[in-house]
């Protein structure tokens, strides 16, 4: 599985995206331990995926739906009750948002990854050139540190279970690390996925596999057992506006929210890594299985565990609970041992691609050496509680920074030839840093973070704009400034 998405020698872009979907357990069978193989050269890695490497539809299907029942959705949910959330905009909205996201996947992201068949990275090489997908690279791989740091917090707050008052764990109102005790439960954990991650994905994804299926149960058995000891099934008057909570997110914010938390693999293109291996578009709706069983059952039992520590138990929602306490106390170690296991499988995958794209940026560096500097950013990230306590924020700016590049390759894939100017210009001309795709890309990113910055714009509602934005500058000036280039040999 590993060796699908090993650097070949000489390719500067790494396959970071497709790391979490091809290595998960769900997407290899054992009947295709010939492709496998045959694929350990990296030869897909910068050529189409050919027809004998083709998955059915079941490999999706498992795959999104393990891939996005993670750590993280312990702290999604109980974030919407401290935003003063109210039942219709939480139960409507995320219906509305998560539909809108599973359309994305399979009406943009799917045709184009089963049109090409490549990478992400090696098609933006194609039209960006090398030396832009290495700083496309460092951003994907900085980020993916700080939502590893995310889900390490959130593993840190169920192994401080046992310790008691003695690990003072961090609230939502927290940004810096909390004391000493809690910066060696995170520096401990943080340690022992980077040493997993350095060793390879195989142990993570047999965990993985095993674990995926159960977590879930655990989400739905948390949110069973709060509504048991409420004794009501009312789940629109116990997910109502909660008292105390100061109301920062509406209707069009949690629709925005559950579309856009993973812009940057629908809109951003990444999943075109994963997709790639589809038979055909349709596939994308395998999407459906992660956003409807982990963005929206999982999150809305996450809630309800905040929801009951509020009214029974008095707690300040502005402040929340953290995880581990609230899911030991509903379902006991069993519990305790799914928010450890949650975010060690998303962690340590996580690590894993942003130790890649590091690799990636130095053709010299060996897969173990930018998987331990990726470890050693995202264990320093995890010590800090802001990264998981803003995680509405933070995943928002994520999709702000990342989905942009991925209207690039929509405008090259669907307009270039209707608008006149090349497609794939950066291989057809031999530049390696085309001009037009950095200003489309920073150009909008930097305005939607002076936005954030200054005025307090929601990040969930940046992506899109930005998006937009984003495709039509690269086509005014793909159109403006392109000279017909004399073509690369072997490019077509």
């Amino acid at each position: 599985m590993l060796a699908l998405t090993r650097r070949h020698a000489g390719n500067y872009c790494v396959d970071t995206a497709f790391l979490g979907a091809v290595a998960s357990p769900y997407f290899w069978s054992d009947a295709d331990v010939s492709d496998e193989n045959e694929a350990a050269s990296g030869e897909y890695e910068r050529e189409r995926v050919p027809d004998r490497a083709l998955q059915g539809a079941g490999s999706f299907w498992g795959m999104y739906a393990g891939e996005h029942t993670a750590g993280t959705e312990f702290m999604i949910g109980p974030l919407f009750v401290a935003w003063g959330a109210d039942a219709f905009d939480l139960i409507v909205g995320l219906l509305v948002g998560n539909l809108l996201a599973v359309l994305t996947w399979r009406y943009v992201t799917a045709p184009i990854a089963t049109s090409q068949r490549l990478t992400l990275y090696y098609q933006l090489e194609k039209i960006c050139g090398r030396d832009l997908v290495t700083l496309y690279n460092f951003a994907n791989g900085l980020l993916f540190c700080f939502l590893a740091g995310a889900m390490v917090t959130v593993s840190a707050t169920a192994v401080g279970v046992p310790f008691g008052d003695a690990v003072q764990m961090p609230t939502f109102a927290d940004r810096m690390p909390t004391g000493a005790p809690w910066v060696l439960i995170c520096l401990a954990i943080g340690a022992v996925m980077t040493l997993v991650a350095a060793k390879g994905y195989a142990v993570v994804a047999k965990v993985s596999q095993v674990a995926a299926p159960w977590m879930f149960l655990m989400f739905v058995a948390c949110g069973v057992t709060v509504l048991a000891r409420l004794g009501t099934t009312d789940v629109v008057s116990l997910l109502g506006a909660t008292e105390g909570s100061e109301p920062k997110i509406g209707f069009w914010g949690i629709v925005c929210f559950a579309w856009f938390c993973n812009a940057a693999m629908h809109l951003g293109m990444a999943d075109l890594s994963v997709l790639r291996f589809a038979k055909k578009p349709s596939y994308g709706w395998a999407s459906s299985a992660g956003m409807f069983l982990g963005h929206y059952i999982a999150w809305i039992c996450a809630a309800l565990l905040l929801v009951y520590w509020v009214r029974v138990h008095g707690v300040d929602p502005a402040e929340g609970k953290p995880p581990g306490d609230m899911v030991f106390d509903a379902v006991g170690w069993a519990g305790v041992l799914c928010v450890i296991i949650a975010g060690w499988t998303t962690a340590n995958p996580t690590i894993y691609r942003a130790g890649l794209a590091f690799q990636g940026m130095f053709p010299s560096m060996s897969r173990v050496t930018g998987t331990v500097l990726a470890g050693a950013v995202c264990t320093i990230a995890s010590v800090f509680p802001a990264f998981a306590m803003q995680l509405l924020d933070f995943v928002g700016i994520y999709g702000t920074i990342l989905a942009p590049v991925g209207a690039v390759i929509v405008v090259d894939h669907y307009l270039a030839p209707r608008l006149g100017f090349e497609s794939s210009y950066a291989a057809k001309s031999g530049i390696g840093f085309n001009v037009a795709v950095i200003v489309a890309w920073l150009l909008p990113v930097g305005i939607a973070m002076w936005l954030f910055t200054y005025y307090g714009t929601p990040p969930y509602f940046l992506p899109l704009p930005c998006w937009i934005a984003c495709g039509v500058i690269y086509a005014l000036l793909s159109k403006l400034t392109q000279r017909r280039p004399a073509v690369v040999e072997g490019v077509q």
